[in-house]
């Protein structure tokens, strides 16, 4: 009775069912790294958008004074004791 074996019913390996393909599991790989990579920069904040933006921001500050200092020459201010 029941002599049939496992290997009758599958066409392919046990490791082709079970698995996706290579392409698609690499896929799925690197979305759960980003994914756990955002969740590790946002560890601690209660907006993690918002430090984005006023990080950006202090970037985009920063390029304009350095691009008004390269325009106007030498900005560096000098002490002198009299």
């Amino acid at each position: 009775m029941g002599g049939c074996c496992s290997s009758c019913f599958n066409s392919g390996s046990q490791e082709e069912l079970l698995s996706p393909d290579l392409e698609t599991r690499r896929r799925q790989l690197a979305e759960a790294a980003e994914n756990r990579a955002k969740q590790n920069e946002a560890r601690g904040l209660s907006n993690p958008e918002k430090v984005q933006r006023k990080i950006e921001q202090a970037r985009a500050r920063e390029d304009k004074m350095d691009k008004y200092a390269s325009q106007s020459g030498n900005t560096t201010l000098k002490w002198q004791a009299n």
